[in-house]
């Protein structure tokens, strides 16, 4: 079933009721949630868009949790660069939730079977507790929703040509699932099956995360979707998503070109000047909502990423579709694939 059916107007009544209930049980369980909202003079929302918003790095110098010490089922930390990270408090019901809404967000371009599943990635990169945190943990994540899983890349990082072709002698006829971060996908999955004359069309990508690595090689989104079409590989799913919300991914859709919001989620793009939202077409701060943090205050966010909302109720799928346009500058920089490095 779908998790993108809601038409904009519509999606917003519900959000609005969903996320102000939220806001009330994170204040009242959360303290220092609640000195920030008293220090706002925040009392009542009466659209999205007026909702309190905490500056994602904010999770980096503050505990912020709604649970007590003995529910934490789980803690994640983000990935970064100069040390610090965030940390998200779980507990199992939380925990439960983002896992079933991350399945059915999945579910609507991968169907309701697990598919064999070939990973653009090193397993040992998992040993790696650096890396581990975001890298490891998107990789985990997502494999969930695949079975016979083969790397593509030896413990050294290096392409493992006779696995991947093995894979596709063995589940190359049917559909098929692929994962990857967009740099690696790149160049370890387009470039070699590229120049090995190996066959992809059955396969359907969802890839994240490394557009900056790919930027300095002078590849747009649309010229990476074009290069896999070469390949046969035509079905391409790019994501957005974080840890701070965590389950909740901004799916591209059939078409290419823009990210839609399920229907538990949303966006909106803020001057970053005077924090008025601003219309489609003008490019501000993304702030991102959820309905899925109920253990932590994390349902609406300010990130430190630039966007644009290209239209609404018009495109594959109802309400917003948008892109991610890059980091602010100055941000920190971060991100899974900034933690791979090419093997020697």
């Amino acid at each position: 079933m779908s998790v993108f059916t809601l038409p904009q107007a519509e999606k917003e009544e519900v959000l609005l009721t969903e996320l102000s209930a939220l806001t009330e049980h994170h204040r009242r369980n959360s303290e220092p949630y609640a000195r920030i909202l008293a220090a706002s003079g925040f009392e009542k929302a009466d659209s999205v868009a007026e909702l309190p918003w905490l500056p994602v790095r904010l999770f980096k110098s503050l505990e912020l949790k709604s649970i007590p010490d003995d529910e934490v089922f789980k803690v994640l930390t983000s990935s970064g660069t100069t040390g610090e990270v965030s940390r998200i408090y779980l507990d199992k019901h939380a925990a439960a939730e983002q896992t079933r809404r991350l399945g059915a967000t999945v579910q609507t371009v991968l169907g309701p079977k697990r598919l064999p599943m070939l990973l653009v990635d090193t397993k040992a990169m998992l040993k790696d507790r650096k890396s581990f945190s975001a890298r490891g943990a998107g990789v985990l994540g997502m494999s969930t929703f695949g079975r016979d899983h083969v790397w593509a890349l030896d413990n050294d990082g290096v392409v493992d040509l006779d696995a991947i072709r093995g894979f596709l002698d063995k589940h190359g006829d049917a559909p098929f699932l692929i994962f990857g971060f967009t740099f690696l996908v790149w160049l370890h999955l387009y470039e070699v099956a590229r120049d090995n004359g190996l066959d992809l069309s059955n396969g359907i990508l969802i890839h994240s995360g490394g557009w900056k690595k790919l930027i300095d090689q002078a590849v747009s989104p649309d010229e990476f979707r074009a290069r896999l079409a070469g390949v046969g590989l035509t079905n391409v799913h790019n994501y957005y998503g974080m840890v701070e919300q965590i389950g909740t991914v901004f799916l591209e859709g059939p078409s290419g070109g823009s990210l839609y919001c399920p229907d538990f989620a949303d966006v909106i793009v803020r001057d970053p000047i005077t924090w008025r939202e601003l219309p489609p077409g003008e490019t501000g701060l993304l702030e991102v909502i959820s309905t899925l943090p109920t253990s932590y205050p994390g349902h609406v966010l300010l990130t430190e990423d630039l966007g644009v909302v290209h239209g609404v109720d018009d495109g594959d799928w109802p309400g917003k579709r948008f892109s991610v346009l890059g980091r602010l500058p100055r941000a920190e920089a971060r991100g899974c694939s900034d933690t791979y490095r090419e093997a020697a």
